[in-house]
């Protein structure tokens, strides 16, 4: 058990109390609003609460629907409190500290937390094409202008990048990377809305796949999904009197690495150790917040926006040493029959991606005993937030 002195004071004061989350599809045919609504009507619905119960919601700063704009749509008339935060997949966990702030100050009694997106059908949220075209040095604060003319165009390469200075350091294999990738698959196989339910994935399949940016292959890279989730927080008081077991949420944090670097995703590679991750910071407020380490995490949902960022969160939340990712991944046990099985509706990588909040949901199904592929006596689970360029992370542990 891990503490401090000044313990967190939101320490399991609030609760997810309801969850939804629409079809992952490659092309919805519909707006993000109206996959938006359809989560958070989902989610009130889970929770056994109305539209009159909502006083807050909190969004991811580059989506597109804004707090209001949902409001309007669900008929919400009592909106007092909104916000947004990221960037980008750093947002979902970062946002259960929004809607805990705002519960506990008093601004809000029922936030809903969403995240809505066609990044299949409409445009790849992160993709460069979105940011060219600045007109000042910095623009947009990514300085994408420094990159982008020696070829350096996508996150794959930039993770690609990550991955070869990992080998190149630690010895970490092709195949160790594929662990992460089959272990994602296997479990959604066995969750029915997952988008790569009815399609296995072998090593040898996984390591004759076509190159995309070396030394990352095809199923080293997560989905393009159009779709929405949605939770409902509020505090654990209330929440002991509603539809579905709460859900506490024990402890929140973010952090950025020792070397920091302006921008976004790209500089990383300026970095001294671009392979240390703001998530080793974030992990070690983490564990003081919730009162908890490592070794007390049932199950973990890690952010797979590829294999190789699975890998190093593993290392930088403190699973296994620096550069043991690898050959952590590869002993099985982030299976689903493992020491700590992760992503266990498939993740961004056989699941969908829903930039980080189809984690969240798939948290709180496992720790109410509801998921498809339930992990039997799981009580605590980790959730990260995207690995570039800071880190984010909550833990969520189960109401006794």
């Amino acid at each position: 058990m891990l503490d401090d002195e000044t313990a967190f004071l939101g320490r399991d004061k609030c609760a997810v109390v309801g969850i939804g989350q629409t079809a992952f599809a490659r092309d919805s045919g519909r707006s993000v609003l109206s996959l938006a609504t359809e989560a958070a009507l989902k989610a009130l619905e889970d929770a056994g609460l109305t539209v009159d119960d909502v006083d807050g919601i909190v969004r991811a700063d580059v989506d597109t629907v804004t707090p209001y704009s949902l409001a309007a749509a669900l008929g919400v008339n009592n909106l007092s409190y909104w916000g947004d935060t990221g960037p980008g997949g750093v947002a979902p966990c970062m946002m259960m500290g929004l809607a805990i702030g705002a519960i506990l100050s008093g601004q809000a009694k029922t936030v809903i937390a969403f995240r809505s997106l066609n990044g299949r059908s409409e445009a790849r949220l992160g993709g460069s094409g979105q940011r060219v075209g600045a007109e000042t040095v910095g623009g947009f604060g990514t300085y994408d202008e420094y990159y982008l003319p020696y070829g350096l165009l996508s996150a794959g390469q930039t993770f690609a990048l990550m991955a070869q200075r990992h080998m190149l350091e630690y010895g970490t294999t092709a195949e160790q990377l594929g662990a992460v990738a089959l272990a994602c698959r296997e479990h959604a196989n066995l969750t029915p809305h997952a988008q790569m339910q009815s399609k296995p994935l072998t090593m040898d399949e996984y390591l004759s796949a076509r190159m995309i940016s070396t030394p990352l292959r095809l199923y080293d890279f997560c989905l393009e999904s159009d779709g929405a989730c949605a939770v409902v927080i509020t505090s654990a008081e209330r929440a002991r009197d509603l539809r579905k077991p709460p859900v506490l949420i024990s402890g929140v944090a973010g952090g950025a690495p020792p070397d920091r670097r302006a921008g976004m995703m790209f500089p990383v590679v300026t970095r001294q150790d671009m392979t240390d991750l703001g998530g080793r910071r974030a992990g070690e407020t983490l564990w003081k917040r919730a009162g908890l380490g490592p070794s007390e995490i049932d199950i973990a949902q890690l952010y797979d926006c590829f294999t190789i960022s699975v890998i190093l969160q593993l290392e930088a939340y403190g699973f296994c040493a620096k550069g043991e990712g690898g050959p952590f991944a590869a002993s099985g046990a982030i299976r689903r029959d493992g020491s700590l099985p992760i992503n266990t509706g498939g993740g961004h990588l056989s699941e969908g991606y829903v930039h980080g909040m189809n984690h969240i949901v798939q948290a709180v199904r496992q720790l109410r005993g509801e998921a498809d592929m339930q992990i039997a006596g799981a009580e605590t689970c980790l959730v990260t937030g995207g690995p570039l360029p800071v880190g984010s992370s909550v833990v969520f542990r189960k109401a006794s």
